[in-house]
């Protein structure tokens, strides 16, 4: 019998083991990420690149300012290629206004246009099940999010700036 509870103790003790390795291994990652996208802003500044901060370029290329989480500050900006790169310090999902939510993974990159993020790789949508957005587009009144189809809301849900809550996985 000792034999048994030793081994379930320590398969259990393995499997939390684990659990935290894991845990840390992912906050190592999320903190290099923001090291990262902190350390390329500095770069900017010091260069005597002010970059105006994302809410501003998003409505630059007429899309709605509330599409990212609030904390997701540090962004990369390819004006020759329109690349957009955001850091966001951790994988979260934010709540819209018309109960829609989207998670958003690390890092999130895009390419604008006029009212549109297109080739979207770092946020999903959550459907029947988490579906992978490929492009968001605006209107004057409706946002369009593309995750497999086109789904339209309306651009009010999405004109505020939201925190985003803490997830464990993208």
């Amino acid at each position: 019998m000792d034999q048994v509870f030793n081994k379930v103790g320590s398969y259990w003790l393995g499997q939390q083991t684990n659990k935290e390795v894991a845990s840390v291994a992912n906050e190592i990652n999320s903190l290099s990420t923001s090291i990262e996208g902190g350390a390329t802003w500095l770069v900017n500044k010091i260069k005597g690149k002010v970059q105006k901060p994302l809410s501003e370029l998003l409505k630059e290329y007429d899309l709605a300012v509330g599409i990212f989480p609030r904390d997701a500050t540090n962004y990369e900006f390819d004006e020759e290629t329109r690349k957009l790169t955001v850091h966001i310090p951790k994988v979260c999902e934010v709540g819209y206004k018309d109960q829609s939510v989207l998670r958003f993974s690390t890092v999130v990159n895009g390419y604008l246009e006029k009212g549109k993020l297109w080739d979207i790789d770092g946020i999903k949508t959550k459907m029947i099940m988490w579906i992978k957005v490929s492009c968001i587009s605006c209107d004057e009144t409706k946002i369009h999010l593309t995750a497999g189809m086109r789904k339209s809301r309306s651009r009010d849900a999405y004109e505020l700036l939201r925190d985003g809550i803490t997830v464990d996985k993208f």
